[in-house]
C-alpha cells in the first residue's frame, strides 16, 4: 500500500526528516508518534506529496508519489489536519461535497454519499446548512472527516486531528472514530504526540525522534521492550496516560 525508502526532508540544512524508511500494508491502522519537532507532521505532507522528500522514495500503490503524480494520487487519499482546516466561507455541506463537485458528480450523488458520510459520522443532518464558526469543534472535526472520506479514499491520513479539542469532545469522537476505521477497515496513518491514543488506535506505532524511526512495532513492545533510552523516557513522560489505558 505505502512504501517509504530512505526518505529524508532538510530545512535549512537541518533534517525534518532522516532517512526513514517505513511499510504499511493495506488495512493497517498506523500510529506516527514522538515530541513537537521530530518530524511527524512533516512526514505525513511527504506521504500525500504536499512537500517532497530531498531524497528517497515514496510509493503509493505501487506509484511514485512525485510533482507530477501528486495531485492525482491525493484525489485517493483523505487527509484531515488538526482543527479540520474547512472553509469558513463555506456551509458544512459544501466543505464536504467541495471535491465532489470539482469532479462533476452529480447532486443525486453527491446527496447520497453526504448522507452516508452522515450516519457513519454521526453528525446531525440540520447542521449542514451551519458554517464552521456556527459549529463546536467537534461537530468541525467531524465535518473534516466526512471531507476526507468522500471520495472513499484508499488512505487516510489524519495529522493531530483531536489534539485542539477538550478532553470531553476529545474523548467522544476517539471513540467514534475507532468505529469508523473498523467500520470501513481503510488503511489509515495517524499523527499525535499521545502515546494513549497511539495505543488506543495503533495497529503499529512508529516513534519518531529528531526525524528518524526510533522504534517501531506493537504498543505492547514499545512498552514492554524499549530499544533506547530515548523510548524509555518518552513512555515514562506519559506514564499516567498509558496505566489509564491499560485499566480499561
Amino acid at each position: 500500500m505505502l512504501d517509504l525508502s530512505k526518505v529524508t526532508k532538510l530545512y535549512n540544512g537541518v533534517p525534518a526528516v532522516q532517512e526513514v524508511d517505513l511499510f504499511i500494508p493495506a488495512g493497517q491502522i498506523t500510529a506516527i508518534i514522538g515530541p513537537s519537532g521530530c518530524g511527524k507532521s512533516t512526514l505525513i505532507r511527504i506521504i500525500n506529496g504536499l512537500i517532497h522528500a530531498d531524497s528517497g522514495t515514496v510509493c503509493f500503490m505501487d506509484t511514485p508519489v512525485t510533482p507530477a503524480t501528486a495531485l492525482s494520487l491525493r484525489l485517493r487519499m483523505g487527509y484531515v489536519i488538526q482543527e479540520g482546516g474547512l472553509f469558513p466561507h463555506l456551509t458544512a455541506r459544501s466543505n464536504v461535497a467541495l471535491m465532489a463537485r470539482e469532479l462533476g458528480w452529480s447532486q443525486a450523488r453527491i446527496d447520497d454519499r453526504v448522507t452516508q458520510l452522515a450516519e457513519l459520522t454521526r453528525f446531525p443532518l440540520d447542521a449542514f446548512d451551519r458554517y464552521p464558526a456556527q459549529l463546536s469543534g467537534g461537530q468541525r472535526q467531524r465535518v473534516a472527516l466526512m471531507r476526507a472520506l468522500m471520495l472513499d479514499p484508499e488512505l487516510l491520513l489524519l495529522d493531530e486531528p483531536l489534539g485542539a479539542l477538550d478532553p470531553m469532545i476529545r474523548y467522544d469522537l476517539q471513540t467514534d472514530l475507532k468505529a469508523v476505521f473498523r467500520s470501513l477497515g481503510k488503511t489509515v496513518v495517524l499523527v499525535t504526540h499521545d502515546l494513549g491514543e497511539a495505543g488506543y488506535f495503533g495497529d503499529e506505532i512508529v516513534l519518531l525522534n529528531n526525524g528518524r524511526i526510533e522504534q517501531q512495532g506493537s504498543m505492547a513492545a514499545l512498552l514492554g521492550t524499549p530499544q533506547t533510552p530515548f523510548v524509555e523516557r518518552f513512555i515514562r513522560a506519559q506514564r499516567g496516560l498509558i496505566d489509564s489505558l491499560t485499566e480499561t
